[in-house]
């Protein structure tokens, strides 16, 4: 099974040309990860988090010889003095406390993976950029190891993954959920894909699944499938008089979830005895592979790479959360290097001379085509539109932020306002439109429903009807939208409501199906 590759952002293919305009130094391109289809955790409500670590500045540095990672990693051991306490595979594998599943499914995933040596190969060296990073954080909150391997399942521990449900990084959080637990996603950064911020998320999901549920296999369960769906079976099984473990509920659960904890009991096997699987994982050493350095003024991302002496893909394998080709200060003030490359950037970056930066940010101070936001930036349209990826036949709508080239007497950075809360926002070039009436269903419909079916913003179909986006229409309601001529029309010789009704019978079908 070959899963789909996710595309990289379109600046990620004309970075190079882009930043000449400034004539700053650029690193190579950058390459496509493939991307696995994992299953997504599912809305959750948010929890308290913790305060957020210092990170090192570069005054700290000077001082020392490395630079201090957020989370304050052990300190490097020498292989040769204790080879046991320097290899992590054996913390991992000491640390597993989940009792063990056996069964079928688990059999079903070992051989899935044994069949393919060289993915699980590609699967555990990626996963050695980031394991260190995790074990220390599942083991500082004294939680067990198992859970270190679970971006296995959710990703193949890559931070770029993209699923079908628009579950997003190692950790395949959904947006709403990401929201739930501080993961900001902006047009500059998207907290999903970042190693250390959806790392400490998942870990809270998951710290705060296990306290409802008070098990590992359900917490896993609940984390895919959902706490009220988890909630609903256990009841069920409750009133039937039946046992509610996992492996008693797993039978009535949807197949992703029924294998799930399987599948991470089946990478935990291949972890634990990879020989019995005529596998073998590279070493990984106890210590980390990166750390965190400050980022004090807006720097192109190539740039960036450059200085740490790496290609721009190394780069972003460790920062994916980036979506431009700029690094904000005010939104990201720190970045991950490999552990030999942070003291390289910030010793060179303090000899740089020249501007940092050749794109800046700038907000649309009306409405306007991207031609006519081309002009007023003194960008050229074909590179605006396709390094803020904006579609044909759109309008960039007031307030909208939008990258563009930094002028050279630019002197400034990115205020944190526009850093933190940036959003672009389109709208389809105006068109003819015609006023489209009928009656809810004979259950109703929702705002949302409609909007749907139709193809336009629930906030448009709520003000159209003046109601709010979450309402639902009355049986027999009259219900307004606003479509364009074209498409407004109906077919020669039917009428209005004939014309709308397959639409209408084909929304019911879906929402049978549970897609409404």
């Amino acid at each position: 099974m070959t899963p789909p590759q996710r595309p990289l952002p379109a600046w990620t293919r004309t970075g190079l040309a882009a930043a000449a305009l400034a004539g700053l130094l650029m690193a190579g391109g950058c390459a496509t990860v493939p991307a696995p289809e994992p299953a997504a955790p599912v809305i959750a409500s948010p929890v308290a988090l913790p305060e957020p670590a210092p990170v090192a500045t570069a005054t700290d540095v000077a001082d020392a010889p490395v630079v201090t990672q957020p989370l304050q990693p052990r300190t490097r051991l020498d292989p040769a003095e204790d080879a046991e306490r320097s290899d992590l595979w054996l913390r991992v594998r000491s640390g597993y406390a989940m009792a063990d599943l056996d069964g079928e499914l688990v059999r079903k995933w070992e051989q899935w993976y044994a069949r393919d040596p060289a993915y699980v190969q590609r699967m555990v060296e990626r996963g050695g950029r980031y394991l260190f990073h995790i074990v220390e954080e599942v083991q500082r909150r004294g939680m067990p190891t198992e859970l270190a391997l679970l971006p296995f399942t959710e990703s193949a521990f890559n931070p770029q993954a993209m699923s079908r449900t628009r579950a997003s990084g190692m950790w395949q959080f959904m947006p709403a959920t990401g929201k739930d637990y501080a993961l900001r996603q902006n047009i500059f950064r998207d907290d999903r894909r970042d190693v250390l911020a959806s790392t400490r998320a998942a870990l809270d999901l998951l710290q705060r699944l296990y306290g409802q549920f008070n098990d590992w296999p359900l917490a896993l369960a609940a984390y895919n499938w959902g706490p009220g769906n988890v909630s609903k079976a256990i009841e069920r099984n409750r009133r039937a008089g039946l046992p509610t473990d996992y492996l008693s509920l797993a039978p009535r659960m949807p197949l992703e979830t029924r294998e799930y904890v399987p599948k991470l009991q089946a990478v935990k096997n291949i972890i634990g005895h990879p020989e019995a699987y005529a596998l073998t994982l590279p070493p990984l050493e106890n210590h980390p592979f990166f750390l965190s350095v400050p980022i004090e003024r807006d720097i192109d991302v190539a740039l960036a790479a450059h200085l740490a002496g790496l290609s721009v893909d190394e780069f972003q394998q460790l920062n994916p959360q980036l979506n431009k080709p700029v690094i904000l200060a005010a939104g990201t003030p720190h970045v991950l290097l490999p552990y030999d490359n942070a003291n390289r950037f910030l010793q060179r970056i303090g000899e740089h001379h020249g501007p940092m930066a050749s794109w800046t940010a700038w907000v649309a101070p009306k409405t306007l085509k991207p031609a006519e936001a081309a002009k007023l930036t003194g960008m050229n349209e074909v590179l605006l539109r396709e390094v803020n990826v904006i579609p044909p036949r759109m309008l960039v709508k007031v307030g909208s932020t939008l990258l563009v080239p930094r002028a050279p007497q630019t002197t400034g950075d990115v205020s944190g306002h526009i850093a933190e809360n940036a959003v672009m926002t389109l709208a389809p070039e105006a068109r003819p439109l015609r006023r489209v009436a009928f009656k809810a269903g004979r259950k109703g419909d929702s705002v949302a429903a409609v909007a749907r079916r139709y193809r336009v913003p629930a906030a448009q179909v709520a003000q159209w009807n003046g109601v709010s986006p979450q309402a639902r229409f009355k049986p027999g309601q009259a219900v307004v939208v606003m479509l364009p001529a074209a498409a407004a029309r109906p077919a020669a010789g039917r009428s209005a409501k004939a014309a709308h009704a397959p639409r209408l019978a084909g929304a019911a079908g879906a929402k049978k199906r549970g897609a409404a």
